[in-house]
């Protein structure tokens, strides 16, 4: 008999040859194992047997029985149908295929045969039409794969049917003793995983239902325990390789300390553990790759002064990134007067204002830092604010811009909602999370609310009463018109014509407006204004929401709102609600799509960033984890992302193999192999 490796080419499988080996290519199986591991999407229930004599009209059912009569008959319309005369101890039933004349060479008298399908009519009678068939042959290895079980169903091509792929499946189990298992015992003990060779027989021809349950969780199991063992090799290269700015805690502390004594208000619990945390990677000398997740408001910044003063006092210099000019501004202002009793520079880069001394202190601007002459190699940190509105490309260039020879800055990213691929990271060990878990004191929240187009004028009468009752200030966003984050001019003309609609709704109210093509200074006044409350109502465009401080504003109104993500959705909310008083956010939207309306009001009932990262990780996909892509699909064939308590087990697996000397020489030949490699590893 023929031997078979899983690292065979797949040309090898009989009745496979170099012609079908190219038509798989196109499914990405290449090798006998990629075969093995291309999986059913779905599977026929075929499994309900009966005898002919007790068929019912539309179930879905198994008969065997015996050939008696095949014809192909031609009908006047010239088409052609092939009947055969199937009968059983009970009874006789027809059997339907269309256009197939060449199953009468195949389906020959006295032959048996299983038949699954949904019983149908035809001329009159109970009939199968099109249905499954296989012929019961006797003997080893001789099991019925088409029908009369549970038949998987894969993802076909052109030529490649689910038909054609059980039978070479079913070939290459037959062919193979065992398949090796790469996963330690100790592992599948502790996680009660079955085999491997076990999962891949049962994932392809299952018995009952609960092993197609056993074998998915464990091969999602093997494809998350890969990914996060892939991270933790790929985070132990580079911390071997590359060195970063190793902080002396003792020569710092007296900073630090004299800035806690200076600060207006106390730290939260949280805020101290997760400067702990943070303090102790910069001592570390290998780059720190943190992820900060805190509810808008959280104090977030504050801590971001913390590390930066480190560093700064360490001898290197900080970055701080920022996606709008208004939130750089922001923390300029915040930076410089928390530091000045340190005699640290602080200094703002953006697109309207890049003057600044070369490379020293903190230097805080928005994605004119990556084009910014004023930035130093060897830097000592990087914080990137609101990193949802960062590219994977770009925060890599600010590494690349600011990292010296064989050194590179520590990276600390920020959020109140991370985007699912850093959700994804965090959970597969290739960044650390730290979370703000305390609500700001004396903040009450955002009470949300979707508001269809039937309740638009209900809901500026409420606005109105609002104003007047309690002389808060109202916020109103309107929609990028296109896709692009970039805002055009398409967009400001829409943000006009809202502004115009409101003025004249609203007209006993002074309304302003601002966009990201109004200059720096004008857009300066208007916000000045609004916080002086000269203005009650601020129409903008979302590309300026973020940075916006105002404690008196208690509502804001989203039009457009099912345009944006939840992440969106979640940080625009978080621009009310910054005092003691009660605040709100309106999800306007004309969609009335159930998907579109059931998402928008889970922002009414959730109002944690991290859980809304969930829902969006469910939603969306986590992009490619280890690729420029931030939403979407993964590769990931089986795995579930969303399946938290698989991925907590697989990841904390993964590390403590990586813990186990014993197997340590494999993991190092992990690192230099592809993934569709890895399961060539034995491990144990």
């Amino acid at each position: 008999m023929m031997n078979l490796k899983l690292t065979d080419p797949v040309s090898r499988v009989p009745f496979i040859g170099d012609s079908y080996a190219r038509l798989l290519k196109k499914l990405n199986v290449e090798t006998v194992g990629q075969l093995l591991h291309h999986y059913p999407f779905r599977y026929e229930d075929y499994t309900k047997r009966s005898t002919i004599a007790h068929l019912i009209l539309t179930e879905t059912v198994t008969v065997t029985g015996v050939v008696e009569a095949v014809d192909n008959i031609h009908t006047r319309n010239k088409k052609t149908f092939t009947k055969v005369k199937l009968s059983d101890e009970s009874g006789t039933i027809d059997i339907i295929w269309f256009n197939q004349p060449y199953l009468a060479r195949s389906l020959k008298k006295n032959l048996s045969l299983n038949i699954s399908g949904k019983v149908d009519q035809f001329s009159g009678n109970l009939a199968f039409i099109s249905p499954e068939y296989e012929i019961v042959r006797s003997g080893v290895n001789q099991r019925a794969i088409h029908t009369g079980r549970f038949v998987p169903v894969y993802p076909e091509t052109a030529r490649i049917s689910s038909k054609w792929i059980r039978s070479r499946v079913n070939q290459v189990l037959l062919l193979l003793d065992t398949i090796e298992d790469f996963i330690p015992l100790f592992i599948r003990q502790e996680n009660n995983l079955l085999s491997l060779d076990n999962a891949l027989r049962m994932i392809h021809f299952p018995e009952k239902l609960a092993e197609i349950d056993a074998a998915r969780q464990r091969l999602s199991f093997d494809e998350i325990f890969n990914i996060s063992l892939k991270g933790l090799l790929k985070r132990k290269a580079i911390r071997s390789k590359k060195t970063a700015v190793s902080l002396i805690l003792s020569k710092i502390s007296p900073y630090l300390n004299r800035l806690i004594c200076n600060l207006p208000f106390k730290l939260t619990s949280s805020q101290e553990a997760v400067i702990q945390e943070i303090l102790k990677d910069l001592s570390r000398p290998f780059p720190m790759n943190r992820l900060l997740q805190g509810e808008v408001g959280s104090g977030k910044t504050i801590v971001a002064v913390f590390a930066s003063l480190a560093v700064v006092k360490s001898g290197k210099s900080s970055v701080v990134m920022a996606p709008t000019e208004a939130l750089a501004y922001q923390h300029y202002t915040t930076f410089k007067k928390l530091l000045e009793p340190f005699n640290v520079t602080v200094s703002l880069i953006t697109g309207s204002s890049k003057k600044t001394e070369l490379g020293t202190g903190i230097i805080i601007g928005t994605h004119a830092l990556l084009y910014s002459k004023a930035l130093l190699k060897g830097g000592g940190l990087i914080v990137v604010d609101e990193q949802h509105k960062f590219g994977v490309a770009q925060r890599a260039k600010i590494i690349e811009l600011l990292g010296g020879d064989n050194c590179v800055p520590h990276l600390l990213t920020m959020t109140a909602t991370p985007i699912p691929r850093t959700l994804a990271l965090s959970y597969l060990n290739d960044l650390d999370i730290s979370i703000l878990k305390e609500s700001p004191v004396g903040r009450r929240g955002v009470r949300t609310w979707y508001v269809p187009e039937s309740k638009r004028a209900a809901a500026y009468q409420w606005v109105k009463n609002q104003i007047s009752s309690f002389h808060t200030q109202v916020f109103i966003i309107c929609p990028l018109i296109d896709e692009s984050e970039a805002e055009n001019l398409k967009s400001v003309k829409s943000a006009k014509a809202e502004f115009e609609k409101i003025k004249n709704i609203f007209n006993e109210y002074r309304v302003g407006l601002i966009h990201g093509k109004l200059k720096s200074t004008e857009k300066q006044n208007v916000l000045g204004d609004f916080r002086d409350n000269k203005i009650q109502i601020l129409v903008a465009t979302p590309v300026v929401e973020v940075g916006i401080d105002i404690p008196n504003l208690t509502i804001i109104i989203i039009e457009g709102s099912e345009r944006f993500g939840l992440a969106n959705l979640h940080q625009l909310r978080g621009r009310a609600g910054r005092s003691d008083k009660e605040s709100y956010c309106l999800l306007f939207s004309e969609n009335t799509f159930f998907e579109t309306v059931n998402r928008l009001k889970s922002l009414e009932r959730i109002d944690s960033g991290l859980k809304l990262a969930e829902l969006d990780l469910k939603r969306r996909g986590p992009g490619e984890v280890f690729g420029l892509f931030q939403s979407g699909l993964t590769k990931l064939k089986i795995a579930d992302l969303s399946d938290f308590h698989l991925i907590e087990r697989a990841t904390h697996a993964s590390r403590m193999t990586i813990e186990n000397e014993k197997y340590h020489k494999d993991l190092v030949k992990l690192l230099e192999r592809t993934d569709e490699d890895w399961s060539k590893i034995n491990l144990n």
